[in-house]
């Protein structure tokens, strides 16, 4: 039964037919193309004046369709805004479409409607060039200011060898380095209150506290943190771009590097996208080993967090001990996949190779080893007065303020909301198993540790269920558009080898469609958006991460603390660089 059941007709019934056009895609996600002139109103409606409300702006992205065959019966256009909101009481997602025209289109902003729409809104135009018209810093945000053209439209070039060789003559330079330049009022920042004159510091992009190549531009009156902008895009490498340039096959390890400490759970986001598109139902055998999988990599990432935000407090031993147990880890992932940190073992319907012997003893000695080992942790770090000063009452949000800035995974739940996409909309098999969500109440620092810490434990549960109930049958699914194709097909005649060989060069050609997929990761809410034109690599890939709202809120839950506090902070919040970037 759709979750959205009689909502189109309430939509239709306040605003009339003419604006909207259903559109029935592959996820079955309730989608609507909305006229430009309405939407924001629409977008109103749903979050504060219908039952069970739409309270979060889950994403917000752009598709340049100029060379996208003209779709029939939907609205015609150069560029499609596309909103995906999440409505917790009703458990599901919309999609709002609205269709732009010309080559630099304008549509009004909603950022006065949730705060999350400011940066996304800044990501739109800055790789479209779509105006958003009352918003209030339309800017850059992951390329360099200077930078020419949008770069997920389609005339831009997607390959360095697509563009003629660099040259960096005295006048680029001079107009590169004034663009460096610090002025405060550039960033919405003053120079100086009635009574006192700040001091600037910039935090980063080289600093431990940072995480990665991040900088953080603080206002100061003394120590005391007056504002904070979180200028993000070092990393950024055109993981959407290079999407549409790879195909289906091929760009799976691209994804490993998106929450680069995730591993597999970057490419299952992706892949589950990828088989609803092309209709692929993988084996038992399949899920459990890439919950198996997914698992560890939860584990293993929350112990870098656990480890290197202890040290951002003062406290070194903890993150030695935690890396040392990370690579007992990735011993496993390493006698599974053939490698460690990033396997790239998933494949289109299936896995690379089904489990080699002794998986199970490999499994079974870390469950047996682990329980100990965070016992101990918990006693080093979570118990530790000094850890406690410096993290309970600190950056804490309230879960209204947190679904208003799009915050999700540890970060919401510790705000009290039991919210986990493995719970509430399972996928590859997660409803077979047995853990709880766990949740905290305060919304802090030290309850956003509380819940990574427990979450360890329920993973390690999910593990062992997976060692005790692994099913028997194939490693991937029988199905044309599975990859690698199956070699015993290849040997019937010449058109079934000739089958084999485009695929496995070429890939699978996916049939038209859209789908969006999504995961709880190791620090939020991970999904993939693809459009296929029915080719063999996609036509769109949208990557929603979860790293990119919570930074954004940065500067709401930093003012008035310390330039100390802020550490504690970005510590607490768990991003990953790339995953902010991507």
């Amino acid at each position: 039964m759709n979750k959205n059941s009689g909502l189109v007709e309430e939509l239709i019934a306040q605003f009339g037919a003419s604006v909207f056009t259903q559109q029935h895609t592959v996820d079955e996600v309730t989608t609507l193309w909305v006229l430009k002139e309405h939407i924001k109103t629409v977008l109103y409606h749903l979050k504060h004046n219908i039952l069970e409300p739409f309270e979060l702006l889950y994403d917000l992205c752009a598709i340049d369709e100029r060379s996208h065959a003209k779709k029939n019966g939907f609205p015609s256009s150069d560029f499609t805004l596309v909103y995906h909101l999440l409505s917790f009481k009703r458990n599901c997602f919309i999609r709002l479409k609205v269709a732009l025209q010309g080559n630099y289109p304008s549509i009004p902003s909603i950022s006065t409607i949730w705060k999350n729409a400011d940066w996304y809104e800044c990501e739109v135009y800055d790789m479209f060039g779509i105006h958003f018209e009352g918003h209030p810093h339309l800017r850059r945000i992951l390329m360099p200011l200077t930078w020419e053209g949008h770069p997920l439209r389609k005339e831009h070039p997607a390959r360095a060898t697509e563009m003629g060789p660099f040259k960096l003559w005295d006048e680029k330079q001079d107009h590169e380095q004034d663009a460096l330049q610090f002025r405060p009022e550039d960033w919405g920042l003053k120079r100086q209150s009635e009574d006192a004159d700040f001091m600037f510091l910039n935090l980063g992009p080289q600093h431990p506290g940072t995480h990665g190549v991040l900088r953080i531009v603080l206002q100061l009156d003394g120590e005391d943190i007056v504002d904070a902008i979180p200028d993000i895009g070092f990393h950024h490498r055109g993981a959407e771009k290079m999407g549409e340039r790879q195909s289906w096959h091929t760009y799976i390890p691209y994804t490993d590097r998106v929450d680069y400490l995730g591993g597999v759970m970057n490419n299952l986001a992706y892949l589950l996208a990828v088989e609803k598109l092309a209709g692929i139902k993988v084996p038992d055998r399949v899920k459990t080993v890439r919950i198996m999988l997914c698992e560890f990599f939860r584990i293993a990432s929350h112990l870098v967090w656990y480890g290197t935000f202890a040290q951002d407090l003062g406290q070194l031993s903890p993150v030695f001990y935690m890396f040392t147990d990370r690579e007992k880890i990735f011993d496993i992932v390493e006698a599974i996949c053939g490698a460690r940190m990033h396997p790239n073992w998933f494949r289109i319907g299936g896995v690379a190779q089904d489990l080699p012997k002794g998986w199970d003893k490999l499994v079974g000695d870390f469950i047996a080893y682990f329980p100990k080992r965070l016992r101990e942790y918990q006693q080093m770090v979570m118990r530790n007065s000094i850890f406690k000063a410096r993290t309970v009452g600190i950056g804490i949000y309230t879960l209204d303020e947190a679904l208003e800035w799009g915050v999700t995974g540890p970060g919401l739940r510790a705000c009290g909301l039991e919210w986990d996409f493995r719970k509430k909309q399972p996928y590859s098999g997660y409803e077979n198993f047995e853990f709880e969500v766990p949740t905290a109440q305060n919304g802090d620092c030290y309850d956003r540790a509380v819940v990574r810490v427990e979450e360890m434990w329920q993973s390690l549960r999910i593990i062992d269920q997976c060692l005790k109930n692994m099913p028997e049958g194939d490693y991937k699914a029988n199905h044309p558009l599975a990859t690698p194709p199956i070699k015993k097909h290849t040997m019937q005649d010449i058109e079934t080898l000739i089958t084999h060989f485009l695929n496995v060069s070429w890939g699978p050609v996916i049939p038209t469609g859209e789908a969006m997929s999504c995961i709880e990761a190791t620090k939020g809410a991970n999904s993939y958006y693809l459009i296929s034109d029915g080719n063999t690599s996609p036509y769109r890939v949208r990557i929603r991460a979860p790293s990119f709202p919570h930074m954004q809120m940065l500067p709401y839950i930093s003012k008035g603390y310390t330039v100390a506090d802020l550490l504690s902070i970005l510590g607490s919040m768990d991003y990953v660089l790339a995953d902010i970037d991507r």
